[in-house]
């Protein structure tokens, strides 16, 4: 079936171009009639024109753009965006087709207009938008389920909202434990370049000036000296051992699923950072198993979606485990208390009040505001903890090495005298 791209109007003078596939012009023409559009031109896509087409300046190209569509990705604030503005528009009565057109003659964004395209061309095929939407690799799976929900009960801009609200979640949990660990990381960057320059450029400096007076160092100045000695001979070296260890572990730890789940577990039992950990993903399970089970999604489904969201391994396993006393009619509560090191006391009791209830939904949801909060609260603790620490160390590292540097310059001045 051939390709024709067109230029049409809506009855107040926008203009949209966009591809369709069709039997004819003529039953292009038909279609964006019934779409209210007024077609001003229809041309067949040909392999010389579409050729001509590609011919762009260097200027207009962009890397990764021309790699099949569908593996294309985009960042969860544009997906957010998207979301919201076609909950908006499902909400003021816009028609889906429409809806798409707009979107995609406002997007400026090459890879998102890439993947529009090929979701409204689809669109006009017959496809439905979870179908296309599922095409691609950049959409995860319980979004696609929440809209696929949302066609199946007609409430589509219900599941736009509930995609967005569920993503603007995810973002701020996630930016809230990156900004609180902002400052730790910034003391242990500092740390580390205090130790490199004082290493590197003030101690052979000191160096020098002992050697040429002949006196013996102390112990303390002669290891500050041996320290530095060996980090301007053998720096590099420690870098390359460093780069490669991280790379090796890194390796390891996917490939092996023993030792993957080794570091999963050690990871919970890290005080203060392991509870940040347990809490964060606990928090991210509530919230999209209580939006996948409020859009009508059935309870196994949204239990294996959910898991797919926990980033601990060892998390993971316990909730697979879950699924499984679930598919055999245990009480998700049930299965649950098993699992404490997981799923603590309250948070199973909200579960069971939710099942018995019939209102598991609106349980999940509010254990999903409270884990947060308790996140929030364990993560300022982790950043309260960490942020002393890190200044006791830098004060020592100064310290120790101011110490030395004076020791040894008294020795100096006693060989003087």
């Amino acid at each position: 079936m051939p390709k024709y791209t067109y230029v049409a109007v809506n009855e107040k003078n926008r203009k949209y171009k966009n591809e369709m596939i069709a039997d004819s012009a003529e039953e292009v023409r038909k279609n964006l009639r019934a779409r209210n559009l007024n077609p001003l031109s229809v041309t067949e896509v040909t392999a010389k024109n579409q050729a001509d087409g590609e011919e762009k300046s260097i200027w207009d190209l962009e890397i990764g753009v021309n790699k099949d569509v569908h593996t294309l990705k985009i960042s969860k604030n544009k997906m957010l965006v998207f979301f919201h503005q076609m909950a908006l528009m499902m909400r003021s009565g816009i028609s889906l087709s429409i809806a798409m057109e707009v979107m995609l003659d406002s997007e400026k964004d090459k890879k998102m207009r890439s993947i529009l395209r090929d979701i409204s061309i689809n669109l006009y095929n017959g496809l439905t938008l979870s179908r296309a939407m599922a095409m691609f690799k950049t959409f995860p799976t319980l979004y696609i389920n929440i809209i696929q929900a949302g066609e199946a009960n007609g409430k589509l801009d219900d599941a736009f909202d509930q995609c967005s609200d569920l993503l603007k979640k995810e973002l701020k949990l996630t930016g809230k434990i990156k900004g609180a660990m902002m400052y730790p990381a910034f003391l242990l960057v500092l740390t580390l370049a205090l130790i490199i320059v004082m290493s590197i450029v003030v101690l052979p400096a000191f160096k020098g000036m002992f050697e040429n007076f002949g006196s013996k160092l102390p112990a303390m100045t002669q290891f500050v000296m041996d320290v530095s000695d060996f980090l301007v001979n053998y720096g590099w070296l420690l870098a390359i051992i460093a780069v490669v260890l991280v790379i090796v572990f890194m390796a390891v730890r996917k490939r092996n699923y023993t030792f993957a789940m080794w570091c999963s577990t050690v990871m919970l039992k890290i005080p203060i950072f392991g509870e940040v950990v347990r809490l964060t993903n606990v928090a991210r399970f509530a919230n999209m198993m209580g939006t996948l089970a409020d859009s009508g999604v059935n309870i196994l489904d949204s239990l294996t979606l959910s898991r797919d969201v926990i980033a601990n391994l060892f998390m993971k396993d316990c909730l697979n485990q879950v699924i499984e006393d679930v598919k055999i009619g245990t009480p998700i509560n049930v299965s649950m208390n098993r699992y404490k090191a997981v799923f603590d006391g309250l948070f199973t009791s909200m579960v069971r009040v939710g099942e018995e209830s019939g209102q598991l939904s609106d349980s999940l949801k509010k254990i999903a505001g409270m884990y947060e909060e308790k996140a929030d609260d364990s993560t300022q603790a982790m950043t309260d903890a960490m942020t002393p620490m890190m200044t006791i160390i830098i004060g020592v590292v100064i310290g120790f090495t101011v110490i030395a540097i004076f020791s040894g310059m008294f020795g100096m001045y006693g060989v003087i005298k």
